[in-house]
Formats: structure tokens, C-alpha cells, sequence
């Protein structure tokens, strides 16, 4: 590879690599970058000055690995990848509260450092949320709540809340007892979050609406998790309700895709949220080419769950389009 001409864009282009994956041995950063490995040494620690935090690995070759810091340093991202945050940050807002001048702010931000042509994309993604008419508007959530509640999933931690018996009033009574569950997945389902928990004092499974939970402090014990009945979440949530399993091709898919991003384009589908920007996603479709087309839709990688008919209807539209793709105007006569 011919080497970066100058300090500053042999830096990016460092940078942007060591975003791309978690580890790299440092001959191969050199080797991409045609210099030397005194030169990544050197630039590693112009990166560290700037406050990026990249530790060294240990190994034969030795290598980098991008960290998680105290503060948030600039971040790089590729066209794709910034349509994608321009399209987030303006659905965001439709199923989460109180983040709207936060989004606001972050899209200008993105926006001010796009170039011309990439700026003209996004300004003309204008994504409007409608509420359904004739139907009860669906109920955000806040941030923080979602924060909370992830964190306790992820860390196997018991959970104590309030939670009242309908979304009216309290009962007459006043509010019953906090309820203590262990948490196993924070999912969406036509539009509402969801989380599903073990609950400890009906000794059962139960599935509570997020936007009705109150947490109380601390969380804890741990907790090792439980088998979820058929071992998968998504089904389980759409058996909960009337008519959600009643597709005769049901399939399970892996987006890399924040799950509030997913869940606002997919309100008849179960979206579990895995990770920041990864989700699990369930659907259903009348046919298992019909399901893969609608899985095609979101701009992003998917890796298939199961089950093998739907991998397969995936192969038969990939060969499908291929073939569309090709252009036989100009192949000459008995070509097609």
C-alpha cells in the first residue's frame, strides 16, 4: 500500500481501522498503512494524546485494540454509517422521551462535519411519527429507564419495582407491594417496551409493560438465569398476545441495528435488544420468500437465527436479484 502522505491522514485512516475491529496485530496496521511499525508506534501515541484509549495487546506480534474511555473522543464514520445515525436520531424521538433536544443537538452536530454530497442525503431524510388513528397514542419511555433496566438483564441482577395493577388509577388500597423478578429480556412489541422477567413472589414468568415501571434501589442478588418456556423470547412474547403466532412462516434473525430503531419500523414483529446497536428481531410472513424480503428492508447486516427455510428463501432472492441485476439490453439476440 502506498504510504499516507502526511501525519494527519495517516492518523485518520489509523483511526478509522482500529474502529473497524477490536483487535489488531501491529505488523498488519503497518502493512495497510505502508510504513513502518515504529510509525504506528508513534502514531498510536499521537492517538493517545488526543485522547483516544488504545491499549497495547500481548502476543508473537504484539498489536492494538481501541478501548472505552472516560470522555468521548471524535468517531469516524463511513456514508452508510451516517445515514444510519441520521435515521435513528429522528425515530428515536418516537418511542423514547425526553431525548428530543438531545437528538436534536446530536444531528446537527453530524450534520455540520458531513461533506456536501452526503449532506444533501440526509437532509432529505424527513421521518415524520404518526400515531395510528382511532387507537390510544403508544406510551414512551425514558432513556434512563432503559438504561436501568438493560444494565440489570445484562448483569443478572433482581430487580424491585412498582408496577400497578392497570394503567388508571391506584388501587384503593394504595399501591400494592413492589415486585421482585429476575430479569431476562427487554423486548418490543407493536411499538410498547416489554420486559420479561421471572417473577419471584407468583413464581412464574410474567411479561410487564416498561413505561409502567417505577424501580426501586439497590438492585441484586445475582441470579442464574432460567430456561425461557421454548427457549426462545420471541415467541414466547408473541404468544402473549391474540393472533401475533398465527403466521405460517415465523423466522428469527440478528440486526446490527439499535432494537428502538428496529421496533419503530416493525410494529408487528418481537425486537430484543442485545446490544447498543444490535438487536434480535422475530417476524412473521405468509411465505418464507415474502419474510425475507421484509427482512431485506433494513440497511444492514443480518445474520439468520433460524430456521433453515428462511436461510434458504434468502439464497433463492439473493440468486434472484442477481440475475435482475444484470443487464441484457445490450447482450445481443437469444440472450435474456
Amino acid at each position: 500500500m502506498r504510504p499516507m502522505s502526511t501525519t494527519s491522514a495517516r492518523l485518520l485512516a489509523l483511526l478509522s481501522l482500529l474502529q473497524a475491529r477490536r483487535d489488531w496485530p501491529g505488523a498488519v496496521l503497518a502493512e495497510r498503512l505502508g510504513v513502518s511499525a515504529r510509525t504506528v508506534r508513534r502514531d498510536v501515541d499521537r492517538l493517545r494524546g488526543l485522547g483516544y484509549p488504545i491499549a497495547a495487546t500481548k502476543g508473537p506480534d504484539g498489536g492494538y485494540r481501541l478501548g472505552a474511555g472516560a470522555a468521548l473522543p471524535p468517531l469516524l464514520f463511513d456514508d452508510e454509517q451516517a445515514v444510519a445515525l441520521t435515521v435513528a436520531l429522528q425515530t428515536a424521538a418516537t418511542t423514547v422521551t425526553g431525548i428530543e433536544e438531545s437528538a436534536s443537538r446530536a444531528l446537527t452536530t453530524v450534520r455540520q462535519v458531513m461533506p456536501t454530497r452526503l449532506r444533501h442525503r440526509v437532509d432529505a431524510l424527513r421521518v415524520v411519527a404518526v400515531e395510528k388513528s382511532g387507537g390510544p397514542a403508544r406510551p414512551r419511555v425514558e432513556p434512563g429507564l432503559l438504561v436501568t433496566l438493560s444494565a440489570a438483564v445484562h448483569a443478572r441482577e433482581v430487580l424491585r419495582f412498582d408496577y400497578p395493577a392497570g394503567p388508571a388509577a391506584d388501587p384503593p388500597h394504595g399501591l400494592p407491594p413492589p415486585r421482585r423478578v429476575q430479569p431476562h429480556h427487554l423486548v418490543t412489541w407493536g411499538g410498547r417496551w416489554y420486559l420479561v422477567a421471572w417473577d419471584l413472589e407468583r413464581d412464574d414468568w410474567r411479561t410487564f409493560r416498561v413505561d409502567r415501571i417505577s424501580p426501586r434501589t439497590p438492585t441484586g442478588p445475582r441470579f442464574t438465569p432460567r430456561e425461557l418456556p421454548g427457549g426462545d423470547v420471541a415467541a414466547y412474547v408473541a404468544g402473549r398476545f391474540h393472533g401475533a403466532g398465527d403466521w405460517p412462516c415465523r423466522g428469527e434473525v440478528i440486526l446490527d441495528l439499535p432494537a428502538r430503531t428496529v421496533s419503530t419500523w416493525t410494529p408487528d414483529g418481537v425486537v430484543e435488544e442485545l446490544g447498543p446497536d444490535r438487536c434480535r428481531l422475530m417476524l412473521g410472513a405468509w411465505s418464507w420468500p415474502g419474510l425475507a424480503a421484509l427482512l431485506g428492508r433494513y440497511d444492514a447486516d443480518i445474520e439468520v437465527v433460524g430456521p433453515p427455510e428462511l436461510r434458504d428463501a434468502f439464497a433463492r432472492l439473493a440468486r434472484r436479484y442477481a440475475a435482475a441485476a444484470v443487464d441484457t439490453r445490450d447482450a445481443g439476440p437469444g440472450v435474456r
